[in-house]
Formats: C-alpha cells, sequence, structure tokens
C-alpha cells in the first residue's frame, strides 16, 4: 500500500506545472457597470474562461475603484494588479511616442485611424512589449469635439472663447498653443462647476462622455469638425503575461483584438446617439465653412510638429503623416 502511495504521489509530481495553475489577471478601468466597455470586457472574460477551461480569467475592478489611470499604472508597477484600460494620456506614461494617435486634426474619418492603428498594431506591440507590457487590442474613446457657449466657426472665435485644456496633457498643451489659444488648465473634475461659474466657456470631449459628464447641459453648441481622435488600448504588465503558457498568450492576443475591435464598433455606435440625444435637448451643431478649415489644419501641422522630440521623432510623424496622404489619394482616385 505504502509502495502505490509513494508511485501516486510521484505521478502527482510529474503533472505540468500549467495544468494545476490558475491565472487570475487583476484589471481595472474607469469604465462603469452596464457601459458598453464594461461589457464588451466581461464578454472578452467569460470567452477566455470557457476557451481555458477556467484556467486563465480577469478579475475586473471598475468604475475607478483602484483610482485615475496614474494610480493604477503605480499598482501595476508594485504587481498590485496586472491589467487596466488606458486611454491616451495613460499610455502616453508608459509609451510616449503612442501619441501621435491623438495628435490634433490628424484624423478626418474613421477609415483613416482604422488604417493606421492596423498599420502600427505590430510595431506598437514590440514597442510595449519592451517596456514591460503586452498590447492586447486598441479601443477607442472617439472623436473629440468642441462644445462652447456661443458658436465657433473660425480660428479666431476659438482664440476669444476661455477654452478649458486638461491638466498635465502635453498633447493638449502644444494644440492650443499652435492653434493661439490662451486655454485654462484644469482636472476632469472642475470641469463642470467651471462651465457654471463661467470661468471657462468651451470644452473639448467624446460625444458619450460629454453626455455621460453631464456637461452638455452648461453648453450651447457643438463644432462639426473633430479636434482630435481619442485612442485607448488594453495592457497587461509583462509580468504576468509572461507566467501564462504561450498557448494562452496566444489566445489573450487573438481574442482581445477580436473583443476590442467590437468595441470600437459599439463605442462608435454610441457616439453617434450621444449626438442625438444633445442636439434633441437643444445643442446646436455648427458648421465650420470649408474656407475656415485651412486654419485649422495648418494649426494641427504645427502642433504635431511642435511635439517632436518630447513624444515622437520627426521620421515617425513624417511615415505617419505620408502614410496617410498616400491612403486618402488612393481613397480620392477610386471615387
Amino acid at each position: 500500500m505504502r509502495k502505490w502511495l509513494i508511485l501516486l504521489l510521484l505521478f502527482w509530481l510529474s503533472m505540468p506545472l500549467y495544468a494545476q495553475k490558475k491565472y487570475v489577471i487583476k484589471f481595472a478601468t474607469l469604465a462603469p457597470e452596464g457601459s458598453t466597455w464594461l461589457n464588451v470586457m466581461k464578454a472578452f472574460d467569460a470567452e477566455i474562461r470557457e476557451l481555458t477551461n477556467g484556467e486563465v480569467r480577469f478579475k475586473i475592478y471598475a468604475g475607478g475603484i483602484q483610482g485615475d489611470e496614474k494610480d493604477v499604472l503605480r499598482k501595476i508597477r508594485l504587481g498590485q494588479l496586472h491589467s487596466a484600460g488606458f486611454t491616451g494620456v495613460g499610455l502616453g506614461e508608459i509609451l510616449p511616442e503612442v501619441r501621435i494617435l491623438d495628435a490634433p486634426l490628424l484624423f478626418r474619418n474613421y477609415e483613416e485611424i482604422d488604417y493606421i492603428t492596423n498599420l502600427l498594431y505590430d510595431e506598437f506591440f514590440e514597442k510595449f512589449r519592451k517596456v514591460g507590457y503586452a498590447l492586447i487590442g486598441w479601443t477607442e474613446v472617439g472623436f473629440v469635439y468642441v462644445y462652447s457657449k456661443k458658436p465657433i466657426t473660425t480660428l479666431q472665435d476659438l482664440k476669444n472663447t476661455k477654452m478649458w485644456m486638461w491638466e498635465g496633457d502635453p498633447v493638449a498643451e502644444a494644440t492650443f498653443r499652435a492653434l493661439g489659444v490662451s486655454a485654462i488648465p484644469l482636472s476632469v473634475t472642475d470641469v463642470l462647476t467651471s462651465l457654471q461659474t463661467n470661468l471657462i466657456e468651451a470644452v473639448y470631449t467624446s460625444p458619450l462622455a460629454c453626455v455621460s459628464l453631464q456637461w452638455y447641459t452648461k453648453v450651447k453648441y457643438m463644432m462639426d469638425v473633430p479636434l482630435a481622435d481619442a485612442t485607448g488600448a488594453i495592457l497587461i504588465s509583462n509580468r504576468m503575461f509572461n507566467k501564462l503558457p504561450e498557448k494562452y498568450q496566444r489566445l489573450l492576443i487573438e481574442k482581445g483584438r477580436e473583443h476590442m475591435a467590437e468595441l470600437i464598433k459599439q463605442s462608435r455606435v454610441d457616439n453617434e446617439k450621444a449626438i442625438e440625444i444633445m442636439l434633441k435637448n437643444g445643442i446646436q451643431l455648427v458648421h465650420v465653412p470649408e474656407e475656415n478649415l485651412g486654419a485649422f489644419y495648418e494649426a494641427g501641422a504645427r502642433a504635431r510638429r511642435n511635439l517632436v522630440g518630447k513624444l515622437y521623432s520627426q521620421e515617425f510623424l513624417t511615415r505617419i503623416e505620408t502614410a496617410l496622404e498616400e491612403f486618402r489619394a488612393r481613397k480620392s482616385s477610386s471615387q
């Protein structure tokens, strides 16, 4: 009997270690319960659990209960968290070069965004790995528009407006400097009160965020030209990612891209619905005449150049702008 017990023990010890392990990925997000963002993340988690027979799963901390993006980054570095959904601001703390995707007046439609993000996916995957993270998929906050208390149709109108700026965001700072706008830096939590007291007269964000944060209740107009596209991504620390068996690493990357692509689609629908809500509640969509667009686009190009050496290289900026020009030329010729 004792001999059989020893053989059983030896057999158990010889089993592959990963067959005994459960991998719990602690994930943080600012997205609240019930949001599209969180619903897609839960669907991603459910599929990963199913495909790994429960060996890999996410533990999701929603609604910012783990703090803002800088708090989350600190906790990931300490090993208290493993993964998070980041906006461009958080991504830029890890890899400044990625802020090219948030650059002012770079993109003009969704097709351009999809083309460039797909073009750069593998390159950014390797760059994030080198600085300690695995890129699981791009996400998107959406196109950022200007909302104001008075109509803005020219660059001069914008200069004459008391504009808010997200405090500590180098892209926003460079953008408004190039536009010649003396923006007022404030934290996001101070914006609604500042609109109420007329400390500021205009803000910028995605339509969905404008509705969710109730900013639209304190303004009257929305410019129809997007100021930028606000990107995002799901990252997992190398420390956690490298613990996973290779087959599970591949699975996370493959399924992550699929689910985040679905999230982007749904987010775009949500943003369109948010615009409808604002219009029904009295917000007026202000058309910027074609002859006025040149000044905005030139200022956007200046802002992007001003960020060279701070966030990305001139070579990288030129490569992205050239790729976009070629893409637009192909689209134009095909039409």
